[in-house]
């Protein structure tokens, strides 16, 4: 078959191979098998050594034209190709602007923590520092030093968690403030937020583990005066001004005298209902004067300084804040309760 003719049938086999590809993978592999090293056209154009000479001009020029031809309709269909695939792109990954935005869920503290935040807050504007203790204390910082017994049923294991011998889980944040007094003179003015750890079945007011924050004053002339002063700034800053305290006597082994602080009813002013039993007051924390044999622990001259401490519950306070009526609801990381808060 003579060369121009073999070149003709290449040229319509190959615009037929390019118009049918449906991808560029197809499309490069038709450019290969014709205008590759090895292509059907590249192998013609070897042969034109063997052409006449007369002829090889004629024959050469129209093997690079249909050699063009090829090129020139790759790349046309190339194009085609890609701008195909564009289209299919923007219609199967396309944005639909017309629908609203969402919009950016900002985090928030939970009711506990925000709380706890509040109270501390309280207590530094009155001059107390914040001190953070150990989860896991000795046995002698949780309850020697506070002046419990041996006896104190706090001190079985059915009430407490026992790492091992001689450290427990602490019940209370006061081990903070037995570290805090052994590092230091007086005066000592701390406030301890912390978790705590004890044997409760679990019920509507008592968890395993809970929050609590405790406040120490020691110094030359501590009073119950400064007590009382101090507890009813901090519930008229913390649930109003018209807020009424009352101090009700109490035991605590590691203060003498003790009492309950109680405030007047967040509902009913004091006059009588169903969260207050009807008694008008609810009750909010404990305190007293500190132990002396709590300062003979810590190495204080127990004739020469007086102290006050007081404790209470942030979940408490957080459930008379905001009205809920079981404490499990804060832990039960139910997002419809909590996000109304």
């Amino acid at each position: 078959m003579d060369l121009r003719d073999e070149a003709r049938e290449a040229k319509e086999a190959a615009e037929k191979e390019i118009k049918s590809s449906k991808t560029l993978a197809d499309l490069e592999a038709s450019r290969v098998k014709y205008l590759g090293r090895k292509g059907a056209l590249t192998l013609l154009l070897r042969k034109l050594a063997k052409v006449d000479p007369a002829e090889r001009r004629e024959v050469g020029g129209l093997l690079n034209t249909i050699k063009d031809q090829i090129t020139s309709e790759v790349e046309a269909r190339e194009e085609t190709l890609k701008q195909a695939a564009y289209s299919t792109a923007l219609t199967e990954e396309a944005l639909d602007i017309s629908l609203p935005g969402r919009k950016a869920r900002i985090g928030r503290l939970h009711p506990t923590l925000a709380v706890m935040d509040q109270l501390v807050d309280i207590f530094v504007g009155m001059g107390f520092t914040p001190v953070e203790g150990l989860e896991v204390e000795t046995e002698y910082n949780n309850f020697d030093a506070l002046n419990f017994p041996p006896w104190h049923p706090s001190r079985d294991e059915h009430d407490s968690f026992y790492v091992d011998s001689g450290h427990v889980l602490r019940t209370h944040t006061s081990p903070a403030q037995i570290r805090v007094m052994k590092s230091q003179p007086p005066p000592v003015r701390v406030i301890v937020p912390g978790r705590c750890h004890r044997r409760d079945t679990p019920d509507a007011s008592h968890l395993v583990s809970f929050y609590q924050i405790e406040g120490l004053f020691v110094d030359y002339e501590v009073s119950m005066a400064d007590l009382k002063g101090t507890l009813a700034a901090f519930a008229r800053e913390f649930f109003g001004p018209e807020t009424l305290v009352r101090f009700r006597p109490h035991f605590f082994p590691f203060t003498e005298p003790s009492a309950e602080l109680d405030i007047s009813c967040l509902v009913c002013g004091g006059k009588g209902c169903r969260l207050c039993k009807n008694s008008g007051w609810l009750e909010v924390l404990g305190c007293g004067m500190v132990h002396p044999n709590v300062f003979d622990h810590v190495g204080y001259d127990s004739y020469s300084v007086t102290g006050f401490a007081f404790g209470m519950g942030v979940e408490r306070l957080a459930m008379l804040r905001y009205g809920i009526s079981d404490i499990r609801l804060l832990y039960e990381n139910d997002m419809r309760f909590l996000n109304q808060f």
